[in-house]
């Protein structure tokens, strides 16, 4: 099922944000914040615009009888307008996963945790928060699914991260405790504690990871990270500064 997750004059404000990213990785300056996942700068960019791209991808999971498609073609959220996939609507709402959205997430997620193992156990408890967290914000859109307020996701994730962290002795791995809560947080906390609430929604498709918390999801990727990121690198330069003065 191919549809955008909101207006193309979104998108390409998505695409402006991810070249202001490569520029800034280009001239150095937030080249750390993805060395400390595993993954190159450009390798991180290029998942980053996969996972744009990716949004317009949704694999149908299954069927839900629902009331009636509402009339409107749009839907306004906070200011921003998201299409409704009239193309699909029909006696009952498809529930999908978005691949942008859910299934390159999950698998930066595995990746990352893969790369360090000592980030599980906190990632697990951080993302027990971020979906608590999540939840409570989440609310129920007819026509668009369900919605969370885009910032909740990384902002939480980067708190939850540092005090999860630094209670658990985990500091070296604040980056990946904070994208692997915010990512799993959103998508159980807002989606799929949600699912039993899809028949009320009247709406064509309902994505997990796809309209309503795919920018969430989007800007954890980038702003938990970055939170995170900058807060263990001021824990590790003064560090450095006292082995350069002993020697």
């Amino acid at each position: 099922m191919l549809f955008a997750p909101f207006l193309f004059i979104y998108v390409l404000i998505c695409v402006a944000l991810l070249a202001g990213l490569f520029i800034l990785i280009e001239l150095e300056v937030i080249s750390y914040a993805f060395l400390v996942l595993g993954l190159s700068p450009r390798a991180a960019i290029l998942a980053l615009f996969a996972s744009l791209i990716g949004s317009y991808i949704n694999i149908p999971l299954y069927a839900v009888p629902s009331d009636a498609i509402p009339t409107a073609t749009t839907v306004n959220n906070f200011g921003v307008l998201y299409q409704i996939p009239m193309q699909y609507a029909g006696s009952s709402t498809t529930v999908a996963i978005n691949v942008g959205g859910a299934l390159i997430p999950l698998f930066i997620c595995a990746y990352a945790l893969f790369r360090w193992p000592s980030a599980l156990l906190p990632s697990v408890l951080g993302t027990a928060l971020v979906a608590y967290v999540a939840h409570q914000f989440a609310y129920p859109v007819e026509g668009l699914g369900i919605a969370l307020p885009l910032f909740i996701p990384p902002l939480t994730a980067a708190i939850v991260a540092v005090l999860i962290g630094k209670a658990m002795g985990a500091r070296d791995s604040l980056h990946v405790i904070a994208y692997v809560s915010g990512v799993l947080g959103t998508l159980i906390g807002a989606d799929l504690t949600n699912l039993n609430r899809i028949a009320e929604l009247r709406t064509p498709v309902a994505s997990i990871g796809g309209m309503g918390t795919f920018d969430g999801v989007f800007l954890t990727g980038i702003v938990a990270v970055l939170l995170a990121g900058a807060g263990r690198r001021r824990a590790v330069e003064p560090y450095e500064e006292v082995v350069i003065s002993r020697e």
